[in-house]
């Protein structure tokens, strides 16, 4: 038997080598190094299924798979990184034909590791690829607990998004979920069900995130994960041996539940989707922190995160796709006022009218501006600000001038037509043509227009995938996704400067494929901002606090609390304001420049401190939600009161440390809120449903 450990200051992986097989014993604090070989024999890296092999497993899960649970350790190396170690391991099938490499990429400074996997076809014959993991663990959770009920013990955290309800965590144990616990004494037996999340298409959170926490009750061990692909995805929860390990599978897409086969040639190459996996002792928060910080570590270094400058939108309760010169100007002038620095012109700009079934050309509108669309984009800069423009960009309208013209090799495909969602055809990036005219799109707004800030919608999905020139529909798609990545990244190296927010009908794409590269996440499109504030108060748990965009909309006939409401919800993330200002007046006006005043005060605190959630993870309409972010010395707390008829709100923040002072900051003046604080507790009293405060707390 040999054994080998990887570490880095934050992360630590354990290998055993014995009958030829290399085993995942310890992955941080989870450590089975001293189990019995029964339980150690389930312990492999990777789950890979091809057609025609015997598969040894019961049901449709992707465990003891064929060939993943036959092969044979070849070799490993690791390499020093600036920021860590990348540990590769080599296995190859009994048959000589299949060659498997594990990719383990361990941070100096987080404990989440990234994780993916390549195949190689080393044979003489062609291989269907049917499964195959990014990351594989059995055992998670059971260091503590090896004989435990893992059933009850258990929970886990599945975040549901829904458009306009993103981030909505569901919490359940693994019994009331479904997942019994089969073992009695010796005996036992691996269950055929499993915990299976999926995404289908190209909204990648269409469902859900691609993320998931698994918590010990027992013990206080957490597990956490996210998947990153901007297309399809899967990832389940079973046992395995004799029911009494935990085993989770990372994955991109699969052929049983996401329409994707490769088949793989004699010479060539497949690697997956790249995922993140960390084991720590701690709660759901806990585990929430260390993936924040992973999600700034992998993240394209840009200045807009540091800077977190604040946006203006024309679209929520404003112009609503409708702009003109003449309902731009007012509105430049007042975002100007408040102390907004960049001014986006949302969709519409490219048609006289109704424009959703006729984009694609992406020229602007001479009748919604007479004077040409660059002298507003050069009064926005006049006025000091950085102007932007809507897109979206991998679609075409079924009524575009484009449509007709263009070949059907520039568009998805399945059975010979093209495919049609929503009135829309969906673009093709694989095809270097389709890259070509979106490279000449971008250039035109960027050098001709003069924009500094781009809205990258995506309001329609593809389906399955497409079939032309690949092996399957979910391959088609995940070719198409990688493009499309690829394709950013030499945009993003072209213009560096040039911030283009990502937006998939709000948050329907926040994946970190694509939050790798862009700086910014349009989080959800909800209109109501009693429910965006619960949307606010969660964001952060699936996209980093600096890149998660939250609209500030105030109402043209509200009142003081409702702007404050509105603008509280995006004071401890990036300010997405929005609305008729030009029409919203006096003291509400004066709210709206004093939440961006002092939002600028601390917003270069924000890309280093990490969220908190002292009343959990907000839910629609709860009646009470509070959501912070938190470093050594401080706390920014915002405080939510929902629909209900307590005006008394008791949060204890004891577990943050010891409060030496607390400060309500916004707004800094207003009649309707008292607090006190004590013990480490925060005691508020609002006098009226619908009301938010933003506090400043002080630790010893």
């Amino acid at each position: 038997m040999t054994n080998f450990i990887v570490q880095t200051d934050s992360a630590k992986l354990g290998f055993e080598i014995y009958q030829d097989k290399i085993i995942l014993p310890i992955v941080n604090s989870n450590d089975l190094s001293n189990a019995d070989s029964e339980i150690k024999q389930h312990l492999q890296l990777a789950e890979v299924q091809i057609t025609g092999r015997n598969f040894h497993h019961k049901g449709v899960s992707f465990v003891d798979t064929n060939p993943g649970r036959d092969l044979r350790y070849v070799s490993h190396h690791v390499d020093d990184e600036s920021d860590g170690k990348i540990l590769a391991i080599i296995q190859e099938d009994t048959e000589k034909s299949l060659r498997v490499t594990n990719f383990y990429h361990l941070y100096n400074q987080s404990a989440i590791i990234q994780s993916w996997t390549k195949l190689e076809n080393i044979g003489e014959e062609a291989l269907g690829i049917e499964y195959v993991s990014s990351f594989a663990i059995t055992g998670l959770n059971q260091f503590k607990d090896l004989n435990g009920n893992y059933a009850e013990h258990n929970e886990i955290y599945i975040p549901n998004n829904n458009w306009t309800a993103e981030a909505q965590w569901k919490h359940q144990s693994l019994k009331d979920i479904g997942l019994d616990y089969w073992v009695d004494g010796e005996k036992g037996q691996a269950s055929t069900k499993r915990i299976s999340i999926t995404n289908n298409s190209s909204w990648s959170c269409s469902e859900y995130s691609p993320n998931g926490i698994l918590v010990n009750t027992q013990t206080g061990e957490s597990a956490i994960w996210q998947i990153e692909n901007n297309g399809a995805w899967h990832y389940e929860l079973t046992d395995i041996g004799k029911g009494n390990l935990l085993a989770l599978r990372l994955s991109g897409p699969e052929e049983l539940d996401n329409h994707w086969w490769k088949n793989l040639q004699p010479g060539t190459s497949f690697t997956t989707a790249k995922v993140a996996f960390g084991q720590i002792n701690g709660d759901y928060e806990a585990a929430l922190q260390a993936m924040t910080k992973y999600r700034r570590l992998i993240r394209r270094p840009n200045k807009d995160d540091q800077k977190l400058a604040v946006i203006f939108n024309d679209y929520m309760n404003g112009l609503s796709g409708d702009p003109t010169t003449a309902k731009e100007i007012p509105l430049i002038n007042a975002a100007r006022d408040v102390g907004c620095e960049y001014f986006v012109i949302d969709c519409g700009w490219y048609a006289p009218g109704y424009w959703w079934d006729s984009v694609g050309e992406w020229q602007p509108s001479k009748e919604r501006f007479p004077d040409g669309i660059e002298k507003l984009i050069q009064y926005i800069r006049d006025q000091g600000l950085t102007p932007g423009l809507w897109l979206e960009l991998e679609v075409i309208g079924i009524k575009s001038p484009l449509a007709n013209k263009l070949p059907d090799d520039w568009f998805f495909m399945r059975h010979g037509k093209k495919v049609i969602d929503a009135d829309r055809y969906h673009l093709d990036f694989r095809n270097p043509k389709v890259r070509e005219f979106a490279n000449s799109v971008i250039k035109r707004l960027v050098e001709q227009y003069g924009v500094g800030y781009i809205k990258m919608d995506y309001n329609i999905t593809t389906g399955i995938g497409t079939d032309h020139n690949s092996d399957s529909a979910g391959d088609g798609l995940l070719e198409h996704n990688r493009a499309y990545l690829k394709w950013l990244d030499a945009i993003f190296e072209k213009y560096p400067d040039l911030v283009i927010e990502n937006c998939g009908s709000g948050g329907m794409r926040h994946d970190y494929a694509m939050l790798q590269q862009h700086s910014i996440q349009s989080m959800t499109d909800q209109t109501d901002y009693v429910r965006n504030g619960n949307i606010a108060a969660v964001g952060a748990s699936v996209v980093a606090p600096e890149q998660c965009a939250i609209w500030s909309y105030p109402l043209q006939n509200g009142d003081d609390e409702e702007v404050i409401f509105n603008m509280v919800n995006a004071m401890l993330v990036r300010i997405h304001q929005s609305g008729l200002l030009n029409k919203v007046t006096g003291h509400r006006l004066e709210l709206v420049r004093e939440g961006i005043t002092t939002y600028k005060t601390y917003r270069d605190k924000i890309p280093s401190m990490l969220p908190i959630w002292p009343d959990g993870l907000s839910q629609l309409d709860d009646p009470w939600f509070s959501y912070g972010l938190k470093n050594d010395h401080e706390i920014y707390l915002a405080v939510w009161r929902g629909i209900n008829s307590d005006p008394n709100h008791h949060i204890s923040l004891a577990k943050y440390g010891t409060i030496k002072n607390v400060a309500e900051i916004y707004p800094a003046q207003n009649g309707n809120s008292s607090f006190s604080f004590e013990n480490d507790n925060l005691n508020v009293t609002y006098n009226k449903s619908k009301m938010a405060r933003l506090f400043h707390i002080t630790l010893a």
